[in-house]
């Protein structure tokens, strides 16, 4: 009888780095790395509410506000892959604290900002500090798989999946109730009860040591020195990596042809990049083995182009119901609710099915359908018809990224996993910049019925490829999980 109440006890409480039940998922963990996820999500949405509050006190307008979200977005395109190779080098848990620290220091410093400058490096410092958690979460899933036998992580993924929607829905209202708490300053200073609690259960529960497919001890504790570290980090290509984004997205965000150099400097670093990582014997991003890994670009590509069509809607659309439709703000984002339910309530039922191939066809078919029925609107069309569009729109928001995020899983090297997230998350980013680039050219002398035509039609283009892409990638019909 004692035997037994001590096995329970042991196997309920025991982490899963330090010996824990072998076949079973270590629990302690989700927490953690859940709150860890979210903290992108919830200050990518609070800062929807908070720009104009800004720039009216710190007397900025519009055009330069908009890089407290461009820097943001910036450095977690550029920090998700850069970090996530640290992760796969040092382990989970010592990125994971780092970043969830800097996070805390960033919401102190944008808090007591005295101009929009300080606080565009606050938001850039927030961006590489939410950069640690998603891959850091990755790599925990790929090493708790390994650990236990079980390769069937679909309802540790889903969890990550929808609380990140979860998040973005209620981060423009979380903004709005925190402002009027205590001004735009709030929305910066939260971040540091998040940080703290992200540190204490960082602390409590993530494993000093982890082991990926190949069986090597990755040691993350204050003593351990992880083997590849002795290699080296390949600090020259992380940089050439960076530049080469960085170029890339800021010509995005604002196409002209004045700004033709950054193309240019984009393919520079782009050959260089690629010259390097396929000299170095530890390059950041194997290039050897992710242009042989043909389903993991496939991934990437989807990636792209779901996220474009999605942000172009989510931004285009928006713009079209207040300017187009007449619409106030508030009354647009009544209209945009069915969206993000219909996200949650799709990722929460299909979430424990993998069925890759499958959520993504289905994704880009309402992608489809409803690009095809904002063809159809007109400044008169009554509301119904504006939420019925918007809830077809949320079921490929509920699928397609969830789908992605299964897939990359199933298809990138083990070793790598925490890179292979971050890469994932940097293509959603240049889709959602795609997506701001498209609105701008679309919507040249304001977000009119015409405009939002055109628009849809760039949408319904990027469905159909995204479908293409999807039919002819036989190989996820094979991403089913390993049996122990």
């Amino acid at each position: 009888m004692i035997p037994t109440l001590r096995a329970r006890f042991q196997q309920r409480f025991t982490p899963a780095g330090d010996g824990g039940p072998p076949d079973r998922f270590d629990r302690r963990l989700i927490a953690p790395m859940v709150l860890g996820s979210v903290l992108n999500p919830v200050n990518s949405s609070m800062i929807a509410v908070a720009l104009v509050p800004i720039g009216s006190a710190l007397g900025a307008p519009p055009s330069q506000t908009a890089w407290l979200v461009s820097g943001l977005y910036l450095a977690t395109a550029v920090g998700q892959p850069v970090i996530g190779r640290l992760v796969d080098m040092f382990g989970p848990r010592r990125l994971y604290l780092i970043g969830t620290a800097m996070v805390g220091v960033a919401g102190l410093l944008g808090s007591v900002a005295p101009n929009l400058g300080a606080l565009v490096a606050a938001r850039v410092l927030l961006g590489f500090g939410t950069s640690a958690a998603y891959p850091a979460a990755m790599h925990l899933t790929r090493s708790e798989a390994e650990r236990t036998g079980r390769d069937s992580p679909a309802g540790v993924l889903t969890a990550l999946a929808v609380s990140a929607q979860t998040v973005s829905v209620i981060g423009p209202t979380l903004g709005g109730l925190l402002i009027g708490l205590g001004g735009w300053r709030t929305i910066f200073l939260v971040n540091v009860p998040l940080s703290l609690a992200c540190l204490v259960l960082g602390a409590l529960r993530l494993p000093k040591a982890t082991k990926i497919a190949k069986g090597a001890d990755r040691a993350a504790d204050a003593g351990g020195v992880p083997v590849p570290a002795a290699r080296g980090i390949d600090l020259p290509g992380m940089a050439l990596f960076a530049a080469l984004l960085v170029a890339l997205m800021v010509f995005l965000m604002k196409p002209r042809a004045e700004d033709w150099y950054l193309p240019v400097l984009a393919l520079l670093a782009g050959a260089a990049f690629a010259r390097r990582e396929l000299r170095v014997p530890e390059p950041f991003i194997d290039l050897r083995v992710l242009g042989g890994n043909g389903p993991l670009l496939a991934t990437f590509l989807r990636q792209f182009l779901s996220y474009t069509t999605a942000y172009a809607f989510l931004y285009g659309f928006t713009q079209w119901l207040e300017e187009g439709r007449g619409l106030h703000a508030a009354a647009a984002g009544l209209v945009l609710l069915p969206l993000s339910l219909t996200g949650l309530l799709v990722s929460a039922i299909t979430g424990r099915r993998e069925a890759v191939g499958g959520k993504l066809v289905v994704g880009s078919l309402v992608q489809i359908a409803g690009c095809a029925a904002m063809l159809t609107l007109q400044a008169v069309s009554a509301l119904w018809l504006l939420a019925a569009i918007g809830a077809l729109m949320g079921v490929p928001q509920g699928l397609n990224g969830l789908a992605n995020q299964n897939a990359l899983y199933r298809q990138a090297d083990p070793a790598r996993i925490g890179s292979a997230a971050g890469l994932l998350r940097t293509f959603m980013y240049l889709g959602a910049m795609a997506a701001s680039a498209a609105d701008a050219a679309f919507f040249q002398h304001g977000a009119d019925t015409g405009g939002l035509h055109h628009l849809s039609l760039f949408m319904l283009a990027g469905a159909v490829l995204l479908l293409a892409v999807t039919v002819i990638d036989r190989s996820l019909g094979t991403l089913t999980p390993r049996k122990a």
